[in-house]
């Protein structure tokens, strides 16, 4: 493998831009001295699950973004003869660790013969974790030289304090000292004044962090009250999908049809989506594997639990406790796949 043919995976970032122009100055500067022709390969990891859908936004989102990269890179290259290629890759495969990208880009750059990985300091695919640490050495490892390309452009953060409310306020207070109460199993004088305290402290410190909008009184009691009317309804659920596991696990010919599905769900924002995801994982048979924004990865054990996900009973659930009535009567996943596929 020379250093003169570089691998650069993507992914939209505010220092993309810059990673690209480095990325073309590395590969053409090595190439004068290596006396090697440069090439840069310009990937991005896509891992994407099988769809119900002829096409994927997310395609047609990273393929505009690399053919972004590629019109970069021409421009940076002035003219001098550079191979430039894009790719997807790990289209069908499921990535969730650094090591887990790491062999998908390892096992790229030695089938294309690449020696160098020029990575953006602002690189971080999953989203939600730091991932380019951990995978910049997990690429070294494999024995693949490894750069990071210098980080000249810098955004301004979210401020991580906001301004905060009342409401906001004795909201956290009293969830925090109901919290406090339900560990201690007392309503003892001693138990009721370090409650508070304690209560006190946490809504100090988080109420302008932890909250990250305001909250309306009435629609926090409305919710309070329907989700208690959910709790026992996801453990009819959970009791009645445990029986059929039983069943099957019980039976001799064990009965299982394992399948990976996904559907968009019709709930919205993080906490209504955070719900949805964990009760479908609390119920035996299904499992959550992967969620983003409303989209969903879902793996089913039998056929009967694939047919209740998309019956979308606990989708409804969910809704009414979030949005009231009115919104429990949206169409279910099976309802909306047969209109996308009507239209």
């Amino acid at each position: 493998m020379t250093e003169s043919r570089l691998l650069v995976p993507v992914d939209e970032s505010a220092s993309l831009r810059n990673t690209v122009a480095y990325a073309v100055e590395e590969a053409l500067a090595r190439a004068d001295e290596a006396g090697s022709p440069p090439a840069i390969h310009f990937v991005y990891p896509l891992p994407e699950k099988i769809t119900f859908r002829s096409g994927s936004p997310r395609i047609d989102t990273a393929r505009t973004l690399l053919d972004r990269v590629a019109s970069w890179a021409e421009e940076d290259a002035e003219g001098a003869d550079v191979t430039i290629e894009t790719a997807l890759v790990a289209t069908h495969e499921y990535l969730s660790t650094p090591n887990d990208y790491a062999d998908v880009l390892v096992r790229y750059a030695n089938e294309h013969d690449l020696g160098l990985a020029v990575f953006d300091p602002r690189y971080d695919p999953i989203g939600s974790t730091p991932l380019l640490p951990s995978l910049e050495a997990e690429v070294r490892q494999a024995g693949l030289a490894v750069e990071e390309a210098p980080r000249n452009v810098e955004t301004p953060s979210q401020p991580l304090v906001r301004r905060g409310t009342l409401t906001q306020f004795f909201a956290l207070f009293a969830a925090s000292f109901a919290f406090y109460l339900l560990l201690a199993g007392s309503v003892a004088p001693f138990e009721l004044a370090t409650g508070a305290i304690s209560a006190g402290i946490v809504a100090v410190a988080l109420w302008r962090v932890s909250l990250t909008s305001p909250i309306d009184p009435s629609q926090t009691v409305g919710r309070l009250a329907r989700f208690a009317l959910y709790v026992p309804f996801l453990l009819w659920e959970i009791v009645k999908a445990n029986f059929e596991i039983a069943y099957i696990v019980l039976h001799p010919d064990l009965p299982i049809d394992p399948e990976l599905v996904e559907f968009d769900a019709a709930v919205w924002s993080a906490l209504p989506v955070t719900t949805l995801a964990n009760s479908i994982t609390l119920t035996p048979g299904t499992l959550t594997v992967d969620v983003e924004r409303q989209h969903m990865v879902i793996h089913t054990l039998t056929g009967s639990a694939r047919e209740a996900l998309f019956a979308g009973t606990l989708e409804r659930a969910v809704r009414f406790v979030f949005y009231g009535r009115a919104a429990a009567r949206i169409p279910s996943p099976f309802e909306r796949r047969q209109q996308e596929e009507n239209e």
